[in-house]
C-alpha cells in the first residue's frame, strides 16, 4: 500500500451543523452542557484518532478527556476560522504528542524480540506497553454509510494492527503529519499550522513517513466491503474453534500459513512457523493443563477476533482471558495475536454464553 495518493476522509460529517454556532456561543459563555453537546458529536472519532497516535484504547480515552479539558479551557480562543472539528483535532494531536514525550512507542512482540523456543517455559508478562486492539463496534460509530468500497477499504487498512504497528515506528511528529495529511486529508498549510511547523518541514516529514511505511507495510492489500461476510473465512474460524475444543494440535496446524506467527502480549515470547506454533500449543495451552477455552466471535481493528474465556469450575461462571485477533491471507491464518488482558473483554462489551 502506498500513501503517496489522494487520501480518503472516512466516516466523518464535515458539514458545520446549523446549531453549532449557537451551542458554541453558549459554551463560550460558560454553559458546560452546551460544550458537551457540541463537542460530544466528535468524541468517538477523536478517540479513534488518538488510538492511531498512541496504539492503546485506554490511552486514547485518557487523551480524549485531556483534549476536551484543553478545549474547554481554551474555548474563547476558537475564532471559527476553521471548523470546530478541525480545531479539536489540532488540540487532540498536540495532546497526543505531549503524551508521547513521556511514553514509549507501542509495538507487538514480533517487532521487539526474536521468535522463542516453543519448548521453553512460557515467560511471565513483561513490563513493556504493548499495542492493543480496538473494537469494531466503536469503529462502526464513525463509518460513513455512503462511502464506497474504495473508501471503506482505505478505512480498514489504516486501522488494522499491521498498519498500527507500522506507524508506531515513525517518530511522533512524523506520525502526526502522516495521519493529518493522508488519513484526514488536511492540507500542508493546515497541518503545519496545527503542529507549529513550516510547510516545508511538514512536507518533508510526510515524505519520510511515507517512505518508512512503504518499507514496513505489505505490498498487497485485500479489498474489503463493509458488512461483507466471507463464507470461507467463517468456515476457517469455525474449524479453528472446533480444533481447540478437541485439543487437536494437528488440526490447528493445518489452518496456519507456513510462516504464521503466534503472539500473546503482554508476554514477550512469540512463535514463528506452523511447526513451532504446533509444538508450543501441544506443550502449553493444549497440553490439557489449562481449563477449557470458550470463544465468542467479535471483531477488532476490522479483523476477525474472539473474546476468550476459561470455563468455570463447579458451576462457576466463565472467566475472561483476553481478545484473540487474526490476520488471514489466502485462506490460511497468517497471524494470531492473543491479548491476554481480561479487562479487554469488558472493553469489547462481550459476555460469555449462558
Amino acid at each position: 500500500m502506498t500513501f503517496a495518493v489522494v487520501a480518503r476522509h472516512i466516516g466523518v460529517d464535515t458539514t458545520v451543523r446549523h446549531d453549532e454556532r449557537a451551542l458554541w456561543a453558549a459554551a463560550v459563555a460558560g454553559e458546560r452542557d452546551a460544550f458537551s453537546r457540541v463537542t460530544g458529536r466528535y468524541r468517538r472519532e477523536l478517540q479513534v484518532h488518538c488510538y492511531r497516535m498512541l496504539g492503546s484504547l485506554e490511552d486514547a480515552e485518557d487523551l480524549v478527556q485531556e483534549t476536551l479539558l484543553r478545549a474547554w479551557r481554551r474555548r474563547e480562543t476558537y475564532q471559527q476560522r476553521s471548523t470546530l472539528r478541525a480545531w479539536l483535532y489540532g488540540i487532540a494531536t498536540n495532546a497526543c504528542l505531549d503524551a508521547l514525550e513521556k511514553r514509549s512507542r507501542r509495538l507487538l512482540p514480533t517487532e521487539v524480540v526474536p521468535p522463542a523456543d516453543p519448548l521453553a517455559p512460557t515467560p511471565p508478562a513483561s513490563e513493556i506497553s504493548w499495542l492493543g486492539p480496538y473494537p469494531d463496534s466503536l469503529l462502526d460509530e464513525v463509518v460513513d454509510d455512503s462511502a464506497g468500497p474504495e473508501e471503506l477499504a482505505f478505512a480498514q487498512e489504516t486501522i488494522e494492527l499491521a498498519f498500527l504497528v507500522a506507524i508506531q515506528h515513525l517518530p511522533p511528529r512524523q506520525r502526526a503529519v502522516l495521519i493529518l495529511r493522508d488519513l484526514l486529508n488536511w492540507s500542508a498549510s493546515e497541518t503545519a499550522g496545527a503542529l507549529d511547523l513550516t510547510v516545508v518541514a511538514a512536507n518533508s516529514a510526510l515524505q519520510r513517513a511515507r517512505d518508512t511505511l512503504a518499507r514496513r507495510l505489505p505490498s498487497e492489500r485485500v479489498n474489503w466491503t463493509r458488512d461483507r461476510i466471507d463464507p470461507d473465512e467463517q468456515v476457517l474460524l469455525q474449524r479453528y474453534v472446533e480444533a481447540w475444543d478437541r485439543y487437536d494440535v494437528d488440526g490447528l496446524v493445518e489452518l496456519l500459513a507456513e510462516d504464521a506467527r503466534f503472539a500473546m502480549p503482554p508476554m514477550a515470547a512469540w512463535y514463528e512457523g506452523r511447526d513451532a506454533i504446533g509444538t508450543f500449543l501441544a506443550a502449553h495451552p493444549l497440553s490439557g493443563r489449562l481449563p477449557h477455552h470458550i470463544r465468542v466471535p467479535t471483531r477488532a481493528n476490522r479483523q476477525p477476533a474472539f473474546a476468550i474465556f476459561f470455563e468455570g469450575e463447579h458451576g462457576a461462571p466463565p472467566r475472561p482471558v483476553g481478545i484473540e485477533v487474526f490476520r488471514i491471507e489466502r485462506g490460511l491464518i497468517a497471524e494470531v495475536d492473543v491479548f491476554l488482558q481480561p479487562e479487554l473483554v469488558a472493553a469489547f462489551a462481550i459476555t460469555p454464553p449462558a
